[in-house]
């Protein structure tokens, strides 16, 4: 009896296609970590492919391929660390490339997807709903149920889609309007400025820091309507998109704040002035930064440092002759970062405020840790607690290894650690140097950062299992 290989083949790929299908669909319900995380890496690929063309360099050749990498990481994780000029070794295509990488990962990956169904289909299925809701919360990005009230609720998943949506377009066209002018007071042909205004409005809402022109910022150090309008921009970023939406629901009606909401605002706040004076007093006298600069001068760029240091990445003084304690200073605020489900990295501001009010609720021998009328449960505790030790680790490991390949200075070496954990862009200029086996040791260190040590742990962990079981207490002595 005659056989037909080939009809057989042709029967089996249908099949196949359905079951991969399958895989694919109960990956991003039952993990939405693991399935962001497979989707950080394919687009960190593409990407790595397309700025690896001849057409993304302005001499016509390939980058290497070390660069190529590290640059596509920087990109999709809204970092701006980098190991090239960007303004010198990209053509247009390839700057038009990152332009979209920066908007793509600031957004989120799982976030922009679940808006283009929304667009597409006009409606959100529960499955959308549940992928969309674990790129908002990190804490839904486990298997089970979030028993707690949340930020955004699981029914307001499409609004915030649209706030998404709407806010990235309206604000960075708002900034790039606003920048427009200046860029062309500062020397820049009309043309040029009409790409480099939106360019700069990316990078300082995406809080990725990247910039099209040599000498980057250099060339504006004293507009400071421009310097202004980026602190605006990089603010409205790193608040986050959960507080963008309470604010555009709520509008200037406080008390109906969501808690998460008021935290990451005040806790913002808080850092953004004690980050400035600790600046200006630590580098008024420091002839290679603030000390040549009168009283309103170094006023401005304390601030506008401190702004940078939360995860923005611009810099207009050197990050390199800061004095130590000055590094040190920045590596704390960068390695808080901004807020929950924002542009920025770190271990969130909300991280930070929920656990300086555990302490404080502690040092009070409150049994519960409250605020603003509110209780905040147990299991928001500890996530935090694993966020910082998580955090604190991939660093610690991070500056071993590339200290060690490097043999630099340590403090540098810390800085720029930091500074890649929370996706923030500043660098003392060690970067740049890197061997390309500590390129991809703080490629790596990039992406751990980005995608959130709490959507790192959830990946990685095995399927959650219910315990039907309590083991008997035994208090072991701490501190």
């Amino acid at each position: 009896m005659a056989t037909d290989p080939a009809g057989s083949l042709m029967r089996r790929v249908p099949s196949a296609l359905r079951e991969a299908w399958d895989v694919l669909r109960n990956l991003t319900t039952t993990s939405p970590a693991r399935f962001a995380v497979l989707v950080f890496v394919s687009l960190i690929l593409l990407f790595t492919a397309l700025l690896s063309l001849p057409a993304s360099a302005a001499d016509g050749r390939r980058i290497s391929l070390a660069d190529a990498v590290f640059t596509a990481v920087s990109t999709i994780c809204v970092t701006g660390l980098t190991t090239v000029d960007i303004a010198t070794t990209f053509s247009p295509f390839g700057k038009v490339v990152i332009f979209l990488g920066v908007n793509i990962g600031g957004m989120g990956v799982l976030t922009l997807a679940s808006i283009l169904g929304l667009v597409i289909s006009k409606r959100l299925g529960l499955r959308a709903k549940l992928i969309a809701a674990s790129d908002t919360n990190p804490m839904r990005a486990h298997a089970g149920p979030v028993n707690e009230s949340q930020t955004v609720r699981l029914g307001e998943v499409g609004q915030l889609l649209r706030t998404v949506a709407l806010s990235t377009l309206l604000i960075e066209g708002i900034v790039a309007v606003a920048l427009y002018p200046s860029l062309l007071l500062a020397g820049i042909g009309p043309l040029e400025a009409l790409w480099e205004a939106p360019f700069y409005a990316a990078m300082a809402f995406t809080n990725t820091g990247f910039t099209p022109n040599v000498g980057g910022l250099e060339p504006f150090a004293d507009d400071y309507m421009l310097l202004t309008i980026l602190m605006i921009a990089v603010f409205l970023g790193s608040i986050g998109f959960p507080v963008i939406y309470a604010l555009f629901k709520h509008h200037w009606h406080v008390r109906r704040w969501p808690l998460h909401t008021k935290l990451t605002i005040i806790t913002t706040v808080l850092l953004f002035f004690a980050g400035a004076a600790a600046f200006l007093a630590l580098e008024y006298n420091n002839p290679k930064t603030f000390g040549s600069m009168d009283a309103w001068d170094t006023t401005f760029q304390a601030f506008f440092l401190s702004a940078m240091t939360r995860s923005g990445g611009f810099a207009v003084v050197d990050v390199g002759e800061l004095y130590g304690s000055s590094l040190i200073v920045g590596c704390m605020l960068m390695f808080v970062g901004g807020g929950s489900a924002s542009t920025a990295g770190g271990i969130k501001v909300t991280t930070l405020a929920v656990l300086a009010l555990a302490v404080w609720s502690e040092a009070k021998g409150r049994q519960s840790v409250e605020a603003f009328g509110r209780r905040i449960p147990s299991d928001v505790q500890r996530v935090g607690l694993s966020v910082v030790a998580w955090g604190a680790t991939i660093v610690a490991l991070s500056t071993i290894v590339i200290a060690q390949i490097s043999q630099e200075p340590i403090a540098d070496v810390l800085f720029d650690v930091i500074s890649a954990f929370g996706t923030v862009g500043l660098s003392t200029g060690l970067t740049a140097e890197l061997s390309d086996p500590a390129v991809y040791v703080m490629a790596l260190t990039i992406f751990m950062g980005r995608i959130g040590t709490v959507t790192l742990a959830a990946a990685v962990a095995a399927t959650s299992r219910s315990q039907l079981y309590s083991l008997p207490v035994e208090r072991p002595i701490v501190g």
